[in-house]
């Protein structure tokens, strides 16, 4: 096992450190921004900008938004009118949404649009998930399934930069797969890793060859996967409130419990904070990492 997860920590892309605004900045008294209606993910852009998915009341269409935080910390509504957003990635200055059933992309100006309908995936998306990708501009998106009663029927999906959609692997091809949630993809388009929301597990894919290996476990609902340029990659519980860190010799450690539901985590650029949207709480929690 520890030959497998320091050789899938090596595949993946550094997190580029840039020069942006310190997260310190924009944080509240008490380490937080709060007053979010279910946040469920977040990511920065390169200009230190941080992006929050609220999906608000869940199955309920259009009163989904994402929130920014400017560089002096002012909160704005980029946009609203969607409907469950959670995962976020950003391609160039373009946000991607994974909204339900469908993935939008929002354009530096603001202007919504859908840019792979439900009806593009070989099968009809159940409950849209994580969002991810790679440096070659193509998505990876989870789709976490029946994952609030059986548990199971996930897959995940490569989208290219042309909007095409490409079934990489679901439950009926290994059972293993039954609530893909957190997704991080290698710098070379071969690796994806995931952690799966129903077995807690953290699984590394080879697109190349299909085998899917079995990294660490024990993460509860498996929410959010990041990593940083040092090697150690980030699990988030969001079932346990609880997010974990994984070194390069693939030991698992508590990093914080306490939260009400840590949704999909994210790195600052300049990798001086992780993330942590908790989703029931309505906060986004920074957690400095040294």
């Amino acid at each position: 096992m520890r030959k497998i997860i320091i050789l899938a920590i090596a595949t993946l892309a550094a997190t580029s450190a840039g020069c942006v605004q310190n997260p310190s900045d924009q944080l509240s008294a008490g380490g937080k921004i709060t007053g979010l209606k279910t946040p469920e993910s977040v990511v920065q852009a390169k200009d230190g900008r941080i992006f929050i998915s609220e999906i608000n009341k869940f199955d309920k269409d259009g009163d989904g938004r994402i929130s920014m935080i400017d560089k002096n910390g002012k909160a704005s509504i980029y946009a609203s009118g969607l409907d469950d957003p959670k995962g976020l990635a950003m391609i160039g200055e373009n946000l991607y949404v994974a909204d339900k059933n469908k993935i939008m992309k929002i354009t530096p100006e603001g202007k919504v649009g859908v840019f792979v309908p439900a009806e593009a995936f070989p099968a009809m998306p159940q409950f849209l998930n994580d969002l991810e990708a790679d440096p070659q501009g193509n998505l990876y998106v989870s789709d976490s399934g029946d994952v609030m009663k059986t548990g199971k029927g996930g897959a995940i999906y490569k989208i290219n930069p042309r909007g095409e959609v490409k079934l990489l692997i679901d439950g009926k091809q290994d059972a293993r797969v039954m609530a893909p949630n957190g997704l991080l993809a290698d710098d070379t388009g071969n690796v994806l890793i995931y952690v799966d929301f129903t077995s807690g597990v953290l699984y590394s894919l080879n697109q190349q060859t299909q085998a899917l290996t079995d990294i660490a476990e024990g993460f509860g609902g498996g929410d959010g996967v990041v990593h940083h340029s040092n090697g150690t990659m980030y699990v988030s519980d969001w079932k346990n409130g609880k997010v974990f860190s994984i070194n390069t010799k693939g030991e698992v450690t508590l990093l914080k419990s306490g939260y009400q539901s840590a949704a999909d985590i994210a790195i600052t650029k300049d990798e001086a904070y992780l993330m942590v949207p908790d989703m029931y709480a309505g906060e986004l929690d920074f957690i400095p990492l040294k």
